[in-house]
């Protein structure tokens, strides 16, 4: 796999990475965690390999997804796009969960970058899930304004089809193009790093392979220069594109369209990923930072060359987070903006816990306590447990809301809920928000 624009972290904080590679490889051993693809790619575009450990987590994710795409999309959808009602279409396809583009396209990525590479057989009809996926996509952003999904999942879809080498309609690529150039992707006044950055990644891969025509491949690179320029104007003094989790994602943009070395602002990022290691502490957040620290994007799969990869990384496991003795107290508050809940504030009551309880822990003591009735619910994803629902409400059919975590007064949290630790005396809001 060649690397033309850069090599990653300098020579100094390279044993730092590789000891973050190992605590990775660890996390990945552990049998009682589902096997996540943005893994299995980070332990992939990395300098050093376990073989043998890379293979059976391989295997893990084959397991998982074969069991749930072995069957051919005309078996599982009806001639008219209706999904088939019988106990085998459900347990094979996600007629009821909706398109799965972004772990689809995740996990076809992984297939790309596996040395040797595997039966090609399999990986043909997991492609015909995947452009059957983004179709579905396409459909809603056409009805709805938006992607059943997310623009940053349609992005993923387009990107894992690229480097397949595999077409996708024109009409499929200039609806994300659409988006890009109207700052669709934004929310909340923001602009939502990750996603500008893999529909850069997406742009760039379309182009490079020549999979479009020289007029739409020159407004492709038109948006992929407007996204790098957007990132270089956003990043803040302390270094980051955003905050520290889009980061990786946007330095992946520089690695892939070869800027590292032109961008002073690629150097400062690097530098403060560096400096905030200790921040990447789940496997997810983890592979999310690895392949840009080690100087490689999601666009280098598409050259990746089967080579005899030494033995040269061990896992290493981490030590479980000592108990923090005493108690502690947090105001937990529940905001809902009209005109949903004309009150606004639908709850506000101080929740003792544990010190270095997460937030989590939090939620969980809330909703024990009375004679105040809090309850939430979470749903799990290869990032930990989502705050899905609280107090009963959710986000509603081809709604664009979810439960915003914050700080007092207005600081959006960059972690979960079973990640965040909160302090004593901390006020704690969870918000309905729109994006």
């Amino acid at each position: 796999m060649q690397r033309v624009c850069s090599r990653g972290a300098p020579e100094e904080a390279q044993a730092a990475v590789r000891a973050l590679s190992s605590r990775l490889l660890g996390l990945a051993g552990d049998p009682a965690r589902d096997p996540d693809p943005s893994i299995y790619l980070a332990l992939r575009l990395a300098s050093d390999h376990d073989p043998r450990g890379e293979e059976r987590y391989l295997a893990r994710l084959e397991d998982a997804f074969q069991h749930r795409y072995g069957r051919s999309l005309q078996a599982a959808v009806r001639p008219h796009g209706h999904h088939q009602q019988d106990a085998a279409a459900t347990e094979n396809s996600t007629s009821t969960e909706g398109p799965e583009t972004g772990r689809l396209a995740l996990y076809l990525l992984g297939l790309r970058a596996t040395c040797p590479p595997p039966d090609p057989s399999p990986q043909r009809l997991l492609v015909t899930w995947l452009k059957y996926y983004l179709e579905e996509d396409w459909a809603g952003s056409r009805h709805h304004g938006h992607p059943l999904t997310s623009y940053y999942q349609y992005s993923l879809g387009m990107l894992a089809l690229c480097v397949h080498r595999k077409r996708v309609r024109e009409e499929v690529i200039r609806r994300l193009l659409v988006a890009e150039h109207h700052g669709r992707f934004r929310h909340h006044g923001g602009s939502t790093m990750d996603t500008e950055a893999v529909a850069a990644l997406a742009f760039t891969c379309v182009e490079r392979e020549r999979l479009v025509g020289p007029g739409l491949a020159a407004e492709l690179r038109a948006a992929t220069r407007g996204v790098r320029r957007r990132l270089v104007e956003a990043q803040g003094e302390d270094g980051f594109f955003g905050n520290v989790y889009s980061t990786p994602w946007a330095m992946q943009v520089f690695i892939a369209t070869n800027t590292c070395r032109a961008q002073l602002a690629y150097g400062r990022a690097m530098a403060a990923l560096l400096e905030n290691l200790d921040t990447f502490s789940t496997a997810a957040t983890m592979a999310q930072v690895l392949p840009a620290l080690h100087g490689r994007s999601y666009l280098d799969i598409a050259t990746m060359h089967c080579h005899e990869e030494l033995n040269t990384l061990t896992p290493a496991f981490l030590e479980p987070l000592p108990e923090v003795p005493g108690n502690m107290t947090v105001r937990l508050v529940v905001e809902c903006p009209e005109p949903r809940c004309p009150q606004g504030r639908l709850y506000d009551q101080p929740v003792p816990a544990p010190a270095g309880a997460s937030l989590l822990d939090v939620l969980k003591v809330a909703a024990a306590q009375g004679p105040h009735s809090f309850t939430f619910d979470t749903q799990d994803t290869p990032q930990g447990p989502f705050l899905s629902r609280v107090l009963g409400l959710g986000p509603r059919r081809h709604e664009r809301s979810y439960w915003q975590l914050l700080t007092a007064p207005s600081t959006s949290l960059q972690m979960g809920v079973a990640d965040y630790r909160p302090q004593d005396g901390e006020t704690l809001i969870l918000r309905l928000s729109h994006w």
